[in-house]
């Protein structure tokens, strides 16, 4: 990693950070928006992208018609789109068109990306994939993944139980070389992204943090939760799944804020009565529905454009990175006087 001023294009008070994964994309930081389906649309993914990072589109569970809809709504940004994989067994036309539409990259998580890896690159795209266990890892190689996103516990929305994103980042980062990684999870300041690259990341990928901005697909009511809650305030759950669906493999649950429906559930309401709560909510009504996010909430104090959010997180980079040099600095002189 190598730290500059400027590059062409970018303000001239913009930090640079030169990382396998900025050269690789093309980017100016080696920022991502985690590819939140229903939730990372068209209008987030190409401001994430215009800020300098790149930014995806989040095709979830493969919904063509919602994905052909926010791929228009990129418009013609240079942008990716993320799927749950498992979900592409029986159907991946979601995956064509999106690959029709010439994303610049495709991210396949929870599942095995495998079958579908020749079809991504040979649509001229880069493969990122999800991985968490180094059975993920091998796999991901295996299909020829050019990034890896590592993705702990920590994070919003589904994963895998287990160990937080700095815990599983060195060893995943000491298993694959100089194969770009992601970190993914618990990341949503300048202060973050310095702690994943000192612990191996080429770069970080981002949920919570985007999730409350401008160009977000969300609401007023899980963005106003968003900014009250704290990193405590989350919780791993399979309530949604049990009462909405699709059940996810064994080993996965989500991360939501803590809700009065997750309370009952953990006092043992049972399915049933957990499924009539739910289908009764309103949309809005989030003491029911679930607000996707990870411990990293308890960073965020306020709604930005994804402009003002990336120069804010890369103007705190550059400020962490000047403090770690002072302090070294300071040590130096401490030493040779």
């Amino acid at each position: 990693m190598t730290v500059g001023d400027s590059v062409e294009g970018a303000p001239p008070h913009a930090p640079v950070l030169s990382t396998r994964l900025t050269r690789l994309l093309g980017v100016r930081h080696p920022v991502l928006n985690a590819p939140m389906g229903d939730t990372a649309g068209g209008r987030l993914a190409a401001a994430v992208t215009a800020a300098g990072g790149l930014g995806l589109i989040g095709g979830g569970y493969g919904d063509r018609a919602w994905l052909e809809r926010e791929l228009e709504a990129a418009g013609g940004s240079r942008i990716g789109v993320g799927f749950v994989t498992f979900a592409l067994v029986h159907d991946a036309a979601a995956l064509h068109a999106a690959l029709d539409a010439g994303p610049a990259a495709v991210q396949l998580s929870f599942g095995d990306p495998r079958p579908h890896a020749d079809a991504v690159h040979a649509a001229g795209a880069m493969l990122l994939c999800g991985v968490h266990t180094p059975e993920e890892v091998d796999r991901a190689v295996e299909a020829g993944a050019d990034v890896l996103v590592a993705q702990g516990s920590d994070a919003g929305g589904h994963g895998r139980r287990g160990p937080s994103t700095m815990a599983v980042l060195p060893s995943i980062r000491d298993r694959v070389g100089d194969l770009p990684v992601v970190a993914a999870g618990g990341i949503g300041d300048g202060r973050g992204v310095v702690a994943a690259l000192a612990l191996g990341a080429d770069g970080v990928s981002m949920g919570t943090r985007f999730l409350a901005t401008a160009e977000a697909i969300t609401t007023a009511a899980e963005r106003r939760a968003v900014l009250e809650a704290r990193a405590t305030d989350t919780v791993r759950t399979d309530v949604i799944d049990v009462v909405r669906g699709p059940a996810w493999p064994t080993g996965h649950d989500g991360r939501v804020l803590r809700n009065r429906l997750v309370d009952e559930w953990e006092s043992g309401c049972g399915p049933e009565r957990a499924a009539q709560r739910f289908s009764a909510a309103d949309v809005d009504d989030v003491s029911v529905q679930p607000v996707w996010a990870g411990e990293s909430v308890g960073v965020i104090h306020a709604i930005g454009t994804v402009e003002v959010v990336m120069e804010e997180i890369m103007d705190e980079v550059a400020r962490t990175t000047g403090m770690l040099a002072a302090m070294r600095a300071d040590r130096a002189a401490e030493v040779t006087s």
